[in-house]
């Protein structure tokens, strides 16, 4: 399909409902010679979100446009950012981040998968020559540009790692080692773009285009962010959820400025329904099993998904709010600014929207789920990349054990060889025990009376029967004395 297009009209396809363009003429100049290479990265840390919809439908477009395309499945990336994502879970999270990426490509975008280049970070990222580079980077980025570019990106904290200061120029240097002619990414990422365009040339690098997609604000308002489970949904959420979630999001009536609810079908809803028509005007069929291509039930319903008045006969219908007869039956609109406006006139109840959102999402996401359900290795992946975390939708979604007694193991003071496991100690014992631990960690450090009594707490996953490597009061210095500042908020003996 692509080489039957003009590059102006591959042009038009792959900048389409962007938010911005930097570069334009890098890509229209590759074009007039060849199709273009494109690469976007998603660094594998929490679960994937429906805000993912936003990216993976305009590489849609990129693909359809005839470009090749490298997603980066970046580990090493995860990894700096605060520690995300820790070493030991990073590889099975880039397993579970691709089984999902296919079955949304494959089920519901429908997008010809073979025309996707899956790369994982550090299957290059840790070569003699990406490092070299990376010195060479260091040794020509301010700190002040390193901050500034990952100021959006990167976990913001109290007291940032230095790891934060090397994931942009990592990021850039990921176009050159990648061979192509644009990154693309969320409007967050705009620093980190121009970052790599000012400091690529300075290695003897080409300049890149970067294209930007919108951002879709969080359930709750804000970014829509992994992280927090109140502000997002995930692809395997099962309907009931979806539909809580839906329920609980913030949808003030008349109000179209901060909307997470009409933004997302603006960014999502209305752009698949696009896609599906187009595909199937191109008589092109499913991927996976050569079955033809379904319009979404949202823009219209039953039959073409047309709007049949005498006003608007023919014209395709981009959204459909579904109501009882009684209220006035099914609304069907045919562009996102009409939505938009009625709903600002507040002739559309938010009640209303929240149904046919939630619908929508639902629909979109059961054959993900479905092919999540049926492939046995992606569950067992799942699993073992989110081990504390219910691992899904449906029936065999891991459930958490509720009502177990957690053991929560105290350490003796430093240079003490633990005593064999004894009968349970009351409440009591246990927090004097921990003071004790305190105390003598604090006395060999010399730290001031104010804070003895800051019980050092165990590396997470550890019990009373797995105990933690004590400190020897000769390893002791600055880390432990935050330790045991950072346990007065944290001791929490439980039965």
């Amino acid at each position: 399909m692509s080489k039957q297009l003009t590059p102006e009209e591959k042009y038009e396809l792959i900048t389409r409902r962007l938010q911005e363009v930097l570069g334009g003429d890098i890509i229209k100049k590759v074009l007039e010679e060849r199709d273009c290479k494109g690469y976007w990265g998603t660094a594998t840390t929490g679960k994937p979100h429906i805000g993912y919809f936003v990216a993976l439908t305009k590489i849609a477009d990129f693909l359809h446009g005839g470009v090749e395309m490298s997603i980066l499945l970046a580990d090493l990336h995860a990894f700096l950012d605060n520690l995300k994502a820790p070493l030991s879970l990073v590889a099975h999270r880039v397993q579970y981040y691709k089984f999902l990426l296919l079955a949304i490509f494959k089920k519901t975008l429908h997008v010809p998968t073979s025309q996707i280049k899956f790369v994982v970070g550090t299957s290059y990222q840790l070569t003699e020559a990406y490092n070299m580079d990376n010195y060479r980077l260091c040794a020509t980025i301010t700190e002040h540009d390193a901050k500034k570019a990952g100021a959006e990106v990167v976990k913001q904290v109290g007291n940032p790692l230095l790891s934060g200061l090397l994931y942009p120029g990592l990021q850039a240097l990921d176009e050159q080692y990648l061979g192509v002619d644009f990154q693309f990414g969320g409007v967050d990422q705009r620093k980190i773009f121009t970052l790599a365009e000012q400091y690529l040339p300075k290695l003897g690098y080409a300049k890149r285009a970067h294209l930007m997609n919108h951002m879709v604000p969080g359930l709750a308002g804000g970014k829509m962010s992994s992280s927090d489970p109140n502000s997002k949904i995930d692809f395997l959420d099962p309907p009931n959820v979806v539909r809580k979630k839906i329920k609980l999001a913030f949808c003030e009536e008349g109000n179209v400025e901060d909307n997470g609810l009409l933004s997302f079908v603006k960014a999502v809803l209305i752009p698949v329904g696009e896609l599906r028509r187009e595909l199937i005007a191109r008589g092109e069929k499913c991927e996976d099993d050569g079955g033809e291509i379904e319009l979404p039930k949202y823009v219209g319903g039953e039959g073409e998904g047309v709007v049949g008045d005498k006003n608007k006969e023919g014209v395709a219908v981009v959204f459909t709010i579904g109501r009882d007869e009684k209220y006035g039956g099914p609304v069907h609109y045919t562009s996102y600014a009409e939505l938009e406006e009625e709903f600002k006139e507040k002739r559309v109840h938010p009640g209303d929207l929240k149904k046919a959102v939630a619908d929508a999402i639902i629909e979109l996401l059961e054959p993900i789920q479905k092919e999540y359900e049926s492939n046995a290795e992606w569950k067992d992946v799942t699993a073992k990349a989110y081990p504390s975390e219910t691992s899904g939708s449906g029936k065999d979604g891991a459930k958490k054990e509720e009502g177990k007694k957690k053991k929560v193991y105290v350490p003796p003071p430093p240079g003490v060889v633990p005593k064999s496991k004894g009968p349970k100690k009351d409440a009591d014992s246990a927090i004097a025990t921990a003071v004790a631990s305190a105390t003598a960690a604090a006395t060999a450090v010399g730290v001031p009376a104010a804070l003895e009594g800051a019980a050092l707490m165990p590396e997470e996953g550890t019990t009373s029967e797995t105990p933690t490597k004590g400190l020897p009061p000769a390893a002791l210095g600055e880390e432990a004395v935050d330790a045991i500042k950072d346990g007065v908020e944290r001791v929490k003996i439980e039965e």
